[in-house]
């Protein structure tokens, strides 16, 4: 196929000078283009080829950017990306200094909202919609697309129910592909099933019900249909729904038949779409594989044990649980507040409840975890992934403020394991009885040790709550770490020219804080660094501050953490290395400390 439409193609514009019979040519090149970049760049690749159709005939029938698109989330719109001015730097999507893998204001017009976090589109699009309708423009376009994973979330419910009550020009656009990362759950995803199947009758309508004009279901892949059914909605005034069937993965077979894999494959083959695997022999483990693997063995063994997670068997590995005791372990769906508030219901029967939230994802869960679990004392534990600086995700999936949102809420028990088998023994120590809500934080990607399984795994021991560990003995500088963060001041250490002078200190526990070794270790160096891979307003480092100046402590205090700005999208090293968190910038640190 010659690929000659598209490099002629730099925006919308450019687009819609092409008659419809060009556009079938136009959606097998942006296919084409989007698999032969993702599989030497990487990213998200599933969502984007199975939305190609409707991104072409959006950008087609609606004058965008002076008409409104939101996207859901952002792993949809690489095509989006590509026919909005960003063709000839899309390869840049997700590395450092390039674009972002999420639609995001700042980057393009076209970008009407930042979307990294789901169930925001519709709200969003409403918000815009009675904007300008205050405005007197009544014949902008205002368009939300949401897959069926992110509308069961309860903020996708709440602005259909306002968006119902106006008179808004909003359409919302239903990608249901059946899936988000994970197969879609629940009693919604059930309904429509039955909408597909032509089982549910129309007069029984869920979204008609709510006083929108529904339309569909329609083939997301049929073009000039979509084009058809686009034009005659845009003529239609007030909330308009419309409903359409795509498959994730479209127009690459091994995408189409494992779409959980292929939603991020990392490198493959664009011929073959066969994925390239890196070689594992002799690799750390994922901490997320720690987790799945240990929670499934304790859960064995203790049968009040319960696991939930918000829509992430697969990332979290909590599948592995699901897959041998699916009567005690939950995916419920992209519902965060509903997770944290369902596993307090169920702690205030005596389970014993694992919750795994991606640590960006509990943000969206904040008041549940103050006022259903920490002011009720329960002893949920959370256990968060992604925690810290997670790579080309960028800002809006960073798990950089966990430490200091959670730190300011009583009751809570924060913890950050040092290493593979510090996660296992902290696993093991909460479900033996806790007295309190507890926050086991640990990052994405893998370990510091490669036989963990070997010398663990089943053979657990008892961790004392809040204690710290001396990890290496000085008489100069102490540095006080937290959680994983610690193997580079270990690794560091042993590099430089003074680490006879530099004590280290493991503080797994952040809160409760070990008040008997920070009374040592500040009466004994007159010089501290903290470091954390958290954000140092409010964090780890500022809570050593705190206890120094309540005990009248006069120390050189030193924070080493995230700065108090959005950090954006790029390796994990290169993000350490801007935080000045990694292993070459504390080198040159510590060799500068005073001998």
């Amino acid at each position: 196929m010659k690929s000659d439409l598209l490099l002629n193609i730099y925006n919308p514009a450019d687009l819609r000078a092409l008659s419809e019979a060009q556009l079938l040519q136009v959606a097998q090149e942006l296919r084409q283009f989007i698999i032969e970049v993702v599989s030497v760049k990487e990213g998200h690749l599933g969502a984007s080829l199975g939305v190609i159709e409707l991104t072409i005939a959006l950008h087609y029938v609606f004058n965008t950017p002076d008409d409104l698109l939101v996207w859901d989330v952002g792993h949809q719109a690489y095509g989006h990306k590509i026919l909005t001015e960003r063709r000839e730097i899309f390869h840049t999507n997700r590395q450092i200094d390039g674009i972002s893998g999420f639609p995001k204001r700042t980057e393009s017009v076209y970008d009407t909202f930042g979307v990294g976090h789901s169930s925001t589109s519709i709200s969003a699009a409403l918000g815009m919609a009675i904007a300008s309708k205050l405005k007197g423009d009544f014949d902008k376009q205002h368009i939300a697309v949401i897959g069926d994973a992110s509308i069961a979330s309860g903020m996708a419910f709440e602005g259909l129910n306002h968006a119902g009550v106006t008179n808004a020009n909003l359409l919302v656009i239903l990608n249901d592909n059946a899936i988000g990362i994970d197969p879609s759950v629940g009693a919604l995803k059930k309904y429509l099933t039955a909408v597909k199947e032509g089982k549910n009758p129309k007069k029984n309508n869920m979204i008609k019900s709510l006083n929108f004009d529904y339309s569909g279901p329609i083939d997301g892949h049929d073009l000039p249909n979509l084009i058809k059914e686009l034009n005659r909605l845009k003529n239609i005034k007030g909330p308009k729904f419309l409903h359409i069937v795509t498959t994730k993965g479209k127009g690459l077979q091994q995408a189409e038949e494992n779409q959980v894999k292929y939603h991020a494959p990392g490198k493959f083959d664009a011929s073959t779409g066969e994925i390239i695997l890196k070689s594992e022999e002799n690799l750390p483990p994922k901490f997320q594989d720690v987790f799945g693997l240990t929670i499934l063995d304790l859960a064995r063994k203790n049968e009040k044990i319960i696991g939930i997670t918000p829509a992430m068997p697969s990332g979290s590995s909590l599948k592995f649980m699901m897959d041998e005791l699916p009567e005690r372990a939950f995916d419920v769906g992209i519902a965060e507040q509903h997770a944290v508030t369902l596993a307090a219901g169920m702690a205030t029967q005596g389970m014993i409840v694992y919750c795994n939230i991606y640590s960006t994802f509990l943000q969206r869960a904040y008041d549940q975890i103050i006022h259903d679990v920490a002011l009720q004392n329960l002893p949920v534990i959370f256990c968060l992934d992604r925690a810290g600086l997670v790579g080309e995700d960028g800002a809006t999936h960073h798990g950089v403020f966990d430490i200091a949102y959670l730190r300011s809420i009583p009751n809570m028990i924060i913890y950050a394991p040092l290493n593979e088998i510090a996660l296992q023994n902290i696993l093991y120590t909460a479900q033996l009885g806790l007295n309190h809500p507890i926050a086991i934080r640990y990052p994405r990607g893998r370990g510091v040790l490669p036989n963990w399984e070997v010398e663990n795994f089943g053979h657990y021991e008892k961790i004392k709550i809040g204690k710290a560990i001396c990890l290496k003995q000085g008489t100069k500088t102490a540095v006080l770490s937290t959680g994983t963060i610690g193997n580079n001041v270990i690794e560091a250490l042993q590099q430089s020219t003074n680490s006879e002078t530099i004590a280290h200190y493991d503080f797994p526990f952040i809160k409760p804080l070990d008040n008997e070794a920070l009374h040592s270790i500040l009466s004994s160096f007159d010089n501290i660094i903290t470091i954390e891979d958290g954000v140092k307003n409010g964090g780890f480092g500022s809570s050593i501050l705190e206890f120094a100046a309540t005990n009248n402590f006069k120390n050189n205090i030193n924070i080493l953490g995230i700065p108090d700005e959005f950090i954006e999208h790029g390796t994990v090293n290169q993000l350490q290395q801007l935080c000045k968190i990694d292993v070459k910038n504390l080198i040159n640190l510590f060799s500068n400390e005073p001998k």
